[in-house]
């Protein structure tokens, strides 16, 4: 299929954008016949059925949404590089870096768990956002992991080690899980001085797909290659979302075991305590995850370089 055909692949995509041929050739500034003969002229090339037609709305067949799906990117990809050439200049131009980077075009899928997005990485994607007002952003915010690959995504921002041979991995920040809770909290429970203390105390936990933490790992500040102290921990609350546990923490209803980059605007304001500071918890690095058997968009790219530059200049504690 050639460049002469994409107005087969935006067919295409409007028809699932706007459930029906009508809504499909309004966009495309043609009649509802010539979309209708578009649409079949593509099946009958490609032999299979892309859409399944009734009198009120059109949906995509399976091979649709395939297609459909490379389709978006495709024009995607190739709405951007002619931005960038007719941007950009000529190649070796000293200024065509610059000039092209502005020039930025398309939609970034981004998946990231509930509290860094909300504590951390918005108003970084504002940032970008501002600065390339081509692109667009549908983030995803849960912490339910997503399968990267499977649901399109086009960048994840995941902690911990990571070891799916389908991704490609960029550390964008080395951090540690502290033990947290607010001043209120530790006034009216008092203040542990060491991880075995954490059995007296109301531990908030989180539960990770269908299992919940039971055990916290600490080690000294000072002895960070020595084993770990692990405390097996309890309490009334836990959740999914490191959001709420992070809420239940600043509302005084107990402690808990967070990383540190999520919790850091609310140690620097005094809303919550680093309970252990002569302790860290187990190592919590900030990964962006890409799928590794797809072509990575210029604006993937510069919108992974955004976040690890601005990420970079940001405080540790510990």
């Amino acid at each position: 299929m050639d460049i002469e055909n994409t107005s087969e692949l935006r067919l295409l995509i409007e028809c699932a954008r706007g459930g029906s041929l009508t809504a499909a050739s309004k966009v495309m500034g043609i009649t509802p016949a010539a979309a209708s003969a578009m649409l079949k002229k593509l099946e009958a090339r490609l032999g299979v059925r892309l859409v399944e037609r009734s009198t009120r709305a059109l949906r995509l067949t399976a091979a649709g949404e395939r297609l459909r799906d490379y389709a978006q990117r495709a024009l995607e990809l190739l709405e951007e590089g002619v931005a960038l050439v007719s941007d950009g200049g000529e190649a070796g131009d000293g200024g065509a870096k610059s000039r092209g980077a502005a020039a930025l075009r398309g939609r970034i899928r981004i998946s990231a768990s509930s509290d860094l997005t909300r504590r951390v990485v918005l108003p970084l994607l504002d940032e970008f956002i501002d600065r390339h007002p081509g692109v667009e952003l549908h983030l995803n915010v849960g912490d339910l992991l997503q399968d990267v690959v499977r649901d399109e995504v086009d960048l994840a921002l995941r902690y911990g080690e990571l070891a799916d041979s389908r991704l490609v991995a960029r550390r964008l920040y080395d951090g540690r899980r502290l033990l947290v809770a607010s001043p209120d909290y530790l006034k009216r429970h008092g203040h542990p001085t060491h991880p075995d203390e954490l059995t007296q105390h109301e531990c908030i936990r989180f539960k990770i797909g269908d299992r919940l933490e039971r055990d916290w790992r600490f080690w000294r500040q000072d002895a960070l290659q020595a084993a770990p102290v692990e405390i097996a921990v309890s309490g009334r609350r836990s959740a999914d979302d490191g959001g709420i546990a992070h809420q239940w923490a600043l509302e005084g209803r107990g402690l808990t075991y967070k990383s540190e980059l999520d919790v850091r605007g609310s140690l620097a304001s005094g809303a919550l305590v680093n309970v252990l500071p002569d302790w860290v918890g187990k190592p919590m690095p900030l990964h962006a995850l890409m799928p590794s058997h797809r072509f990575l968009p210029q604006r993937v790219k510069s919108l992974v370089d955004h976040l690890a530059d601005r990420l970079g200049r940001q405080p540790r504690r510990g």
